[in-house]
């Protein structure tokens, strides 16, 4: 009996300084890569603004060919929803909607992860002219884990688990625009 008092002392210690560390640690994350691609700001803007065009460069999409895909509205506009389903888990269940265009510049989408566990995030995709035939694409996320689930940013990296993701996307778009004629 003392044993199991013991045991049951250790593990309320320990629940409490997991609640009490959780109060310390940061609650957002951000994640962003970026790539210079050669070609003109509009036509790097025209592809990247249509959601339906990331399935041809982000990694995500790539992971799971079978993955059921639904959309709703008009792709490149603001409410276009984009959805996908599919059994795998590193690519799970969500959408996402485009929420903001400033057009050449700028495109915002909400992602909401439905599965393997819920989240709501924010993304987004810069372009910046650098020169006639030269564009800097810049593709973002960021998001927050509220308490006390922040503790496990303790042991998670988000630019570690998902930026080289980010960046073999922007990697295959540079490809898939430079080949374009």
């Amino acid at each position: 009996m003392r044993i199991i008092k013991k045991i049951l002392v250790v593990l309320v210690v320990l629940i409490a300084l997991v609640f009490i560390t959780a109060l310390f640690i940061k609650d957002e994350f951000a994640v962003k890569r970026e790539i210079t691609i050669n070609r003109g700001n509009d036509e790097v803007f025209e592809y990247i603004k249509r959601l339906k065009n990331q399935n041809n460069f982000s990694v995500w999409a790539q992971k799971d060919p079978e993955m059921k895909k639904t959309f709703k509205g008009t792709d490149g506009t603001i409410g276009f929803i984009s959805r996908w389903e599919s059994n795998n888990d590193e690519v799970g269940q969500g959408e996402q909607e485009i929420t903001k265009i400033v057009e050449g510049k700028r495109l915002e989408f909400d992602l909401r992860f439905k599965k393997p566990m819920e989240a709501n995030n924010q993304a987004y995709m810069n372009t910046i002219p650098l020169a006639k035939n030269k564009t800097k694409v810049e593709w973002g996320f960021s998001g927050k884990m509220n308490y006390p689930m922040n503790f496990m940013l303790l042991f998670m990296d988000m630019d570690k688990l998902v930026g080289k993701d980010f960046q073999e996307g922007l990697s295959n778009l540079k490809v898939i625009l430079e080949e374009k004629k």
